[in-house]
């Protein structure tokens, strides 16, 4: 036992620090409460560390506590005993308004894994809180990372029919034009896979069902997008919900493809050409998918959440940073540490991540380049997220001007624009009477529309009709 620390100083201290209860302060009233106070030191083992404070009531009541001879000692063996691996907190005895307290000062696991009586425990606020199993394995993965990598795992049950030969053609094809990968796209499953150490003697990696299976979720069923369009900014009511399922590079379509459905695009033109402008740059939402998708935990039952608002995108993914990254890094000149090495290595193949720490930059600079808000990058709830701020109302202002601009179209065009966008179709009778204007003039000017790519004409004679061009 530590020898108690009595000076004036010391007290004060130690009554100002503790004098509520928070997340690494606890108020035990007596030393009958042994379970709990064990638990307690769990909760603060795995969390940040902590002090625990017997002798005081719930109220913060100084009540004190019964020292007898073999007290300090006792209550050691019992830590020690139930506690596992052995925590073997500083204990000291210390005197508040004359009466006995004891502090049990307890610090941080390094690997965070401290059991209680054979279970888990975290400190949330002022709680101890029993920890879940899906967190806790989560964390013995992480200590063995090194060791266990889920991308380099043999897939048990997998065999080579379960390998769709199309995608990997598409994959070897596209790693050709890319990187210069050397490898013929038409030859054999068995020996692409070898070629991109995918295989195991005969036996396949996850990496070969991630990128190459035929029903990857009948696998790894955790391996989806949950991917939803939202009213509203708050989240509450859904327009559209799809869960998402494939390998990653379909998993990668599909939700473009869902993002695309749902955000705002404008259609331009010049003398020359065609062009699209879309609420939000397509590249910097490739980038967010193509992180998400290849630094995921895979191991965690967790899907990926693809979140669309009416004011901004998020993209929420299992499995934080790994250290020593931290969010802010992402922002500024900093090192790729890619959770799944492995995986990351092909991918880089086709152009999905570049392997120098340069995407997050690219997403910030495609929002600079787009005048949008920077992306926020953040760890919550177990994973990561990239949130995209949109330009709101003011995307359709920006399109309507730009678009009218481009074109030199009169009022009566513009006119004839807004009435198409909530009526399907427009006739030169319609736009006669919308305008005041003559067959002649209502001719000429759909006709001027239909030249500059603005409207497509189907029908002929009086039944001809004319809609915009999408």
């Amino acid at each position: 036992m530590n020898k108690p620390l009595v000076s004036n100083k010391h007290l004060e201290r130690l009554q100002n620090d503790c004098g509520t209860e928070s997340m690494m302060i606890e108020w035990k009233p007596s030393l009958s409460q042994t379970k709990e106070i064990i638990e307690t030191i769990s909760g603060f083992a795995n969390t940040e560390g902590g002090k625990i404070l017997i002798g005081i009531t719930e109220s913060g009541k100084v009540k004190g506590v019964e020292i007898g001879k073999g007290t300090i000692e006792e209550l050691t063996n019992k830590i020690g005993q139930n506690t596992d691996p052995k925590v073997q907190p500083r204990i000291t005895l210390e005197k508040i308004k004359n009466k006995n307290i004891i502090v049990i000062d307890v610090k941080e696991s390094a690997d965070k894994l401290v059991l209680a009586f054979g279970r888990p425990y975290k400190r949330i606020g002022k709680s101890t809180v029993r920890m879940s199993k899906d967190e806790y394995e989560r964390r013995i993965l992480e200590k063995h990372k090194d060791k266990l990598q889920f991308d380099t795992g043999i897939c048990l049950k997998a065999v080579l029919k379960d390998i769709d030969r199309a995608k990997l053609s598409w994959f070897l094809r596209t790693a050709k034009a890319e990187r210069n990968y050397d490898v013929d796209p038409d030859v054999s499953v068995k020996e692409g896979l070898k070629r991109l150490k995918l295989t195991e003697g005969e036996r396949l990696t996850n990496t070969a069902i991630l990128l190459f299976g035929k029903e990857p979720q009948g696998f790894f069923p955790q391996v989806k997008i949950r991917a939803g369009r939202f009213k509203g900014t708050d989240g509450l009511d859904f327009i559209d919900m799809k869960i998402l399922d494939g390998t990653i590079p379909e998993l990668r379509e599909k939700a473009m493809k869902f993002i695309m459905e749902h955000i705002r695009h404008g259609v331009f033109f010049d003398a020359n050409r065609r062009y699209d402008k879309w609420e939000y740059p397509l590249r910097a939402l490739e980038e967010v998918l193509n992180n998400a998708l290849a630094h995921r935990d895979y191991f965690s039952n967790a899907d990926i959440h693809l979140s669309i608002y009416d004011d901004r995108i998020e993209a929420w993914n299992p499995g934080e940073l790994p250290p020593p990254l931290k969010p802010a890094d992402l922002k500024k000149e900093h090192k790729s540490i890619p959770r799944n090495r492995f995986l990351a290595d092909r991918l880089f193949l086709i152009k999905y991540i570049e392997q120098w720490g340069r995407g997050t930059n690219r997403i910030v600079n495609e929002m600079r380049e787009n005048k949008l808000a920077e992306p926020e990058f953040k760890n919550y709830s177990g994973g990561f997220a990239v949130v995209l701020h949109g330009p709101g109302k003011s995307f359709e202002e920006e399109i309507e001007k730009e678009k009218l601009h481009i074109l030199e179209i009169n009022d009566r065009q513009k006119k004839a624009i807004e009435y198409l966008k909530t009526n399907d179709v427009i006739s030169t009778k319609v736009y006669m009477k919308l305008n005041k204007v003559s067959d002649k003039t209502a001719f000429l000017e759909l006709n001027d529309l239909l030249g500059k790519s603005v409207l497509i004409k189907e029908g002929k004679g009086r039944a001809t009709i004319y809609k915009l061009k999408r």
